[in-house]
């Protein structure tokens, strides 16, 4: 029991911390361009990004496992039922979640900040690495918040991981397997490790973001 616990957390915290990274190196850029340039179609563009927030995550699991079974148009990449197909889907899951979060955080800051900086005689994009530098705090909850919003999902997980004991199966879709079963302490157990594993995550964070501020450098 042990080692299957320490199997299913350790795999939990791999899957969603690699999905939470993949996500945010394509969400935060797209959400400080999103934030800090006037475009047509911005607003609709980020509309979109907030209406995604809420999007079920089961019908996502659908539509991914409909591209990636053996009949489907990726069946090919051979990825369903795999950890693999897990990140892929919890990437794809917490993406608008993270764009909305950086967004929200850079456009939080007092616009007299960038004015500030253009008038000191720096350029458009010296002034924007200081907006970045004020949002840094509200960047990194973003990433919180993917990360805590991946590890805590259930659909994608259970639809494309198909729960394989030792091999697909994270926090989530144990404690429903667990669950089904009659099994509560096991259950319990998990949960219990699901909340620690939340509430360490976001104690560093506040820590980790409380230093930053202390040491930021104004470009």
């Amino acid at each position: 029991m042990y080692w299957e616990i320490v199997d299913i957390v350790s795999r939990s915290i791999y899957v969603a911390g690699l999905a939470t990274l993949t996500a945010s190196t394509w969400s935060i850029p797209l959400g400080l361009i999103l934030a800090l340039r006037r475009f047509r179609g911005r607003y609709v563009l980020t509309s979109i990004f907030n209406s995604l927030i809420g999007f079920p995550t089961v019908l996502e699991g659908l539509i991914l496992y409909l591209l990636l079974t053996r009949s489907g148009p990726l069946g090919w990449l051979n990825l369903l039922y795999t950890v693999n197909a897990i990140i892929i889907g919890q990437a794809l899951l917490i993406t608008p979640l993270i764009i909305s979060f950086v967004i929200g955080a850079v456009e939080s800051i007092d616009p007299k900040i960038k004015d500030a900086a253009l008038t000191l005689g720096l350029s458009g994009w010296k002034a924007n690495l200081v907006v970045i530098s004020y949002s840094i705090r509200g960047i990194i909850a973003s990433i919180m918040a993917g990360f805590n919003r991946a590890i805590g999902e259930l659909g994608v997980a259970l639809m494309l991981g198909g729960d394989i004991r030792f091999k697909t199966r994270v926090i989530t879709t144990a404690i429903a397997f667990e669950t089904g079963l009659g099994n509560w302490s096991f259950a319990l157990i998990l949960g219990f490790i699901f909340l620690l594993i939340i509430s360490l995550i976001t104690i560093l964070t506040f820590i980790i973001t409380g230093r930053i501020i202390a040491r930021r450098v104004v470009f």
